[in-house]
């Protein structure tokens, strides 16, 4: 970390990642040999954790069934300089993703718990623990010239509310956090020039730290006030809520209220913190007043499909076609590593969890980064499967590797996939292939948001069923209360079609699949909810019937 980096030199990563077969917890040492002073992340499967001491004395964790890259250990010190800087700061946090709580707990998704600011007798695991807020915070992210004056940097320049109270060790962890968020902010890093027009653009990005807590933040960058030229700001929202619809409608009222005056915001955000978070398919009022307009009411309504609040579709089928988006989903569902390409911050965030919320009731477990920042792009080169979205004055740096899926979703692309395996049209089974097609034809009655996301998540949501739906005939206990075990054999014996028992045969070895049932053989038997198990019965009520009728 302390060697001088030249402003284009390229920082490697190098990730290693493998399965244990058997249900025994593992120390053993794995990963690919450091050279040439690369960093190494290393995971195991398991329950137990496995850590890599880096060269400045901090380690990395990666937990079980997820590659999720968490730091603990102080940053280095010294001031930061371009590259290497941006980096130390990204060092406290690493972008990942887990939507909520998994549905393979065969639970109906419920909202997520309680957050406040108080500080307890175990603040890293209790540190919102109380009270249900909107947001954590919000920041303003400015660019200002750097010492030389020939670039700019992200600086937080407002945050709100401020925080009293912490620990001194909370308010450490707490500013290494804001100071990686300004890479998410601005993510093209420090090339930036005074502009006269911009056209304000929303995304979002996950967070996850060493406790397991996760946070969302919800970005809109917009132009300023003032005359002449200027750079863009961002002002970001941090929530441990999932709901991107939501605050893309807050960002409206924040990016009104700033076109009149700055302090405008802070009262309106101050009467939201104090809201009351609403259940799904309910909405919440909020009073704010505006000078010359008075006292306005904001409506703020969650759908009534909470797991896909933070979802949108549109942009996917609007980037993709219908067999476009199934090459996609096909890979995604044998985690492979695919990159997507747009100039577009919005359109790659949206995209990335649109492809992601395809494989419900399953959660993507690996390495999952909306958009890389530039001073991270060599993330690409890490041998683990990741879902990653890149803008594309750095698609360069990208296409020059294979063993991957690299999809433009540019408007003037001459191709979408730039880069292919080329055996993604021959995964999935042909005949649920055409299902899935036939079932998309829907979505082009859907008249809202709510009635599209419903029809694409049923379309692959069937195809689960169809494939792996008999998964709970096959969880065997030896007795009442104990554990179960999966019987993996006999589970893809049971399919009738040959190419539905081969794709199974494979995606049974995806960790996805694999953390799904180790849950599911932790679990007490007994009545199962949650919308999977719903539409599992559903589908065996209609085979029992059409079975009744041909006798």
């Amino acid at each position: 970390m302390d060697r001088q980096l030249s402003p284009n030199s390229r920082r490697s990563f190098s990730f290693s990642s493998f399965r244990v077969k058997k249900r025994s917890h593992s120390h053993e040492e794995a990963g690919f040999p450091r050279r040439r002073g690369l960093r190494s992340f290393s995971s195991v499967r398991e329950t137990s954790r496995k850590e890599s001491v880096l060269d400045d004395g901090s380690t990395f964790q990666m937990h079980s069934g997820q590659d999720q890259v968490k730091k603990t250990g102080a940053l280095p010190s010294g001031e930061d300089d371009g590259r290497q800087g941006a980096l130390k700061r990204f060092s406290a946090m690493w972008s990942s993703f887990r939507r909520g709580k998994r549905d393979s707990t065969i639970k109906e998704p419920e909202p997520p718990g309680p957050s406040s600011l108080a500080v307890n007798e175990n603040p890293r695991q209790q540190r919102y623990a109380s009270g249900q807020y909107f947001f954590e915070y919000l920041v303003v992210v400015s660019l200002k010239k750097t010492k030389d004056g020939n670039s700019y940097e992200p600086q937080i320049t407002y945050q709100f509310p401020k925080r009293d109270g912490m620990a001194k060790f909370q308010k450490e962890e707490e500013e290494k956090t804001l100071k990686a968020i300004t890479l998410f902010c601005f993510p093209e890093g420090i090339n930036w020039a005074p502009l006269t027009e911009y056209h304000s653009e929303t995304f979002s990005f996950v967070l996850t730290e060493i406790d397991g807590s996760r946070r969302n933040g919800y970005c809109r960058r917009l132009l300023p006030g003032g005359k002449g030229a200027r750079p863009p700001e961002a002002y970001c929202i941090i929530s441990t809520l999932a709901c991107f619809g939501l605050f893309s409608k807050i960002f409206d009222q924040v990016e009104k209220r700033r076109q009149i005056s700055m302090a405008m915001i802070y009262p309106f955000m101050q009467k939201l913190r104090e809201a009351s978070f609403p259940a799904p398919g309910h909405t919440v009022e909020i009073k704010s007043f505006i000078p010359e307009s008075g006292t306005e009411i904001i409506r703020l309504t969650r759908p009534l499909d909470s797991w896909l609040e933070h979802v949108d579709f549109a942009t996917l089928f609007g980037c993709l076609t219908d067999n476009e988006v199934l090459l996609v989903f096909a890979a995604a569902v044998l985690e492979r590593r695919i990159i997507f390409i747009a100039d577009d911050l919005g359109t790659l965030s949206q995209v990335i969890h649109a492809v992601a919320a395809l494989l419900y009731p399953f959660t993507w477990q690996h390495t999952f980064i909306s958009i890389v920042p530039e001073i991270l792009i060599d993330v690409v080169m890490a041998p683990t499967p990741y879902l990653l979205g890149v803008q594309k004055r750095l698609l360069d740096l990208v296409t020059d590797q294979s063993d991957l899926l690299v999809v433009d979703l540019s408007e003037d692309k001459k191709k979408t996939f730039i880069v292919s395996i080329g055996d993604e049209d021959s995964i999935l089974p042909p005949k649920l292939q055409s299902e899935i097609i036939e079932s998309l034809s829907n979505r082009k009655k859907a008249s809202t948001v709510e009635e599209l996301n419903r029809v694409v998540s049923e379309a692959f949501l069937h195809f689960f069923v169809r494939t792996v739906g008999h998964y709970a005939s096959y969880v065997k206990r030896s007795h009442a209360g104990g554990q179960g075990v999966f019987e993996k054999r006999n589970f893809y014996k049971a399919i009738e079609s040959k190419a539905t028992r081969h794709f199974v045969k494979k995606f049974i070895q995806t960790q996805m699949f694999d953390l799904f049932i180790q849950e599911v053989e932790q679990q007490q038997p007994g009545p199962q909810q949650g919308i999977f198990h719903k539409k599992i019965l559903e589908y065996q009520e209609k085979k029992k019937s059409d079975k009744t009728r041909k006798h």
